[in-house]
């Protein structure tokens, strides 16, 4: 017996199979994903609002929070200019070492975070390539805010290219080209044509990058020294709570992390949406 076919050619599954499968995705998603963020937000609360406000604005968990958005503005503003400026080097010009170009961006999602951590460590550590000099001129790096900073920009930086790259590709170079002939300038071409035509990749890249960011910690564990009231970020700040047995303030910082996660997700939901829909329009 032939399988059945849906009402456009083309072939369907059984509807025991169809089920089969969409029960079993719920299932993965409701024991992996659901079941472990509503227990983070049960244990962030098992001790009442009082409890899990008094663990937000411990002093330390404030620096953790106020680290973690500094670096991330940092991260997420230099990844976004340098995302930009890969997808244009890559799909606007030509030149020897391109593919290569594109190989290296996807670096940092082959290499461990951990690993990144500890190149930056002999790099810029003590005993590092560069640490007598910095140490002579009483720079630091490592165990400080820049060396945070530097690890997250590293493990964050593919996501806005990577948005950009196969949309501009697909794109191509004839608006750009026929701007230029009718006399603007490159910037003018950047800001009028090209910007407007990559704004909701641009914003999706963003918004992946702001979310691992926030969240990254194997990188920033190596570099940052776990010194409490300026070195931790939010992460951190979770892992030292927990080693310590304070559950509950542990989870209560955590549910910031959660929240992020929630907000990411509503807001790339809403970008797909747009984007979906200026498609169907035929728009940018």
């Amino acid at each position: 017996m032939s399988a059945p076919r849906s009402h456009d050619g083309v072939r369907a599954e059984p509807a025991v199979v169809k089920w089969a499968i969409i029960a079993l995705a719920g299932l993965f998603i409701g024991l992996f994903i659901l079941l472990p963020l509503i227990n983070v937000f049960a244990q962030a609360f098992s001790k009442g609002w009082e409890a899990y406000s008094l663990a937000l604005v411990e002093p330390d968990a404030l620096a953790a929070v106020k680290l973690t958005l500094i670096v991330t503005a940092i991260a997420v503003a230099a990844n976004t200019v340098m995302g930009l400026v890969m997808a244009w080097a890559i799909t606007k010009f030509s030149f020897r070492g391109k593919s290569l170009l594109i190989s290296l961006i996807d670096l940092p999602f082959s290499v461990s975070p951990v690993v990144a951590g500890l190149v930056f460590v002999l790099l810029f550590g003590a005993q590092g390539y560069f640490g007598p000099w910095l140490s002579d001129h009483d720079i630091k790096i490592i165990f400080a805010w820049p060396g945070i900073a530097l690890a997250t920009i590293f493990v964050t930086f593919p996501f806005v290219a990577r948005e950009l790259v196969p949309l501009m590709q697909e794109q191509g170079t004839t608006e750009e080209e026929a701007a230029v002939t009718l006399g603007a300038g490159g910037w003018r071409v950047f800001s009028r044509v090209t910007l407007p035509n990559i704004k909701w990749a641009l914003l999706y890249g963003v918004l992946l990058c702001n979310a691992r960011a926030m969240g990254e910690f194997g990188a920033v564990s190596v570099v940052s020294g776990h010194i409490r009231g300026e070195t931790n970020t939010i992460p951190l700040q979770v892992e030292i709570l927990y080693n310590e047995y304070q559950f509950q303030a542990s989870f209560a910082v955590a549910s910031l992390l959660a929240l992020l996660a929630i907000v990411t997700l509503l807001a790339k939901t809403a970008l797909e949406s747009r984007v979906h829909s200026r498609r169907s329009r035929g728009g940018h």
